[in-house]
């Protein structure tokens, strides 16, 4: 007598949709709102309505910072798209394609733009060191997790790619942080040139070193998956 068994399929996985993730409107709304205050100013390629002064003897600044600037705007898109879990779970090909875009035509550029301006930073030299460290993690990071995809180490790949998310927030959070560096300053210092250029050290200081420990807290706090 034959006792046929019945397999059964593994029940499928819950689906998480977009709006129990908390994080993500308010980090793309974040985003747009930083994009819409930022970028305006470069696009008449007017240098007079720079933000960044140029530093003497560097006449082609400028220019480095508008493609820094145009890179690092694919990037920062690219990589909310990268990040929401609902299009990386549901659109693969998709999320594959983006990462491509945010590697070679945003983060990667983008890096190297960031290094050569953070190298003649008129801000002073310790805000010009940050910015180029900043802009070598960021481009180390990226590499490394394109280099662990291309080799399907899934799990690298995801932890590389979260530090190089980290590495993508710098300008935005160090923009965030000016006005509690400025607070933080204001009673110590009197000259305002040395008020500016004190809280904005001490904002690039906090961007770089904060954004390090939560990306690792983050990777601790979820621990990587083959996925």
């Amino acid at each position: 007598m034959t006792v046929r068994t019945e397999i059964r399929p593994a029940a499928p996985r819950p689906k998480t949709t977009w709006w129990r993730r908390p994080w993500v409107a308010p980090l793309a709304l974040i985003v747009a709102v930083f994009l819409a205050y930022s970028v305006p100013p470069y696009l008449t390629l007017d240098p007079a309505r720079s933000r960044v002064p140029a530093p003497a003897g560097f006449a082609a600044h400028y220019w480095f910072l508008v493609a820094h600037i145009t890179f690092g705007t694919i990037a920062i898109v690219g990589v909310i798209l990268q990040i929401w879990p609902w299009l990386r779970r549901t659109h693969p090909v998709v999320h594959r394609r983006v990462g491509r875009v945010y590697v070679f035509a945003g983060a990667l550029p983008s890096a190297v733009m960031a290094g050569i301006i953070g190298a003649v930073s008129p801000f002073g030299p310790v805000v010009g060191a940050l910015d180029v460290v900043a802009a070598l993690l960021w481009l180390g990071f990226t590499l490394a997790g394109w280099r662990a995809i291309r080799q399907r180490r899934y799990a690298d790949h995801r932890k590389w790619m979260v530090r190089s998310f980290a590495m993508t927030m710098n300008t935005l959070m160090s923009r965030a942080l000016s006005p509690i560096a400025f607070l933080l300053v204001m009673p110590r210092v009197e000259d305002k040139e040395e008020l500016i250029l004190t809280a904005g050290t001490l904002s690039a200081v906090l961007s770089v070193l904060s954004l390090l420990l939560l990306s690792q807290w983050w990777l601790d706090r979820k621990p990587a998956t083959a996925r």
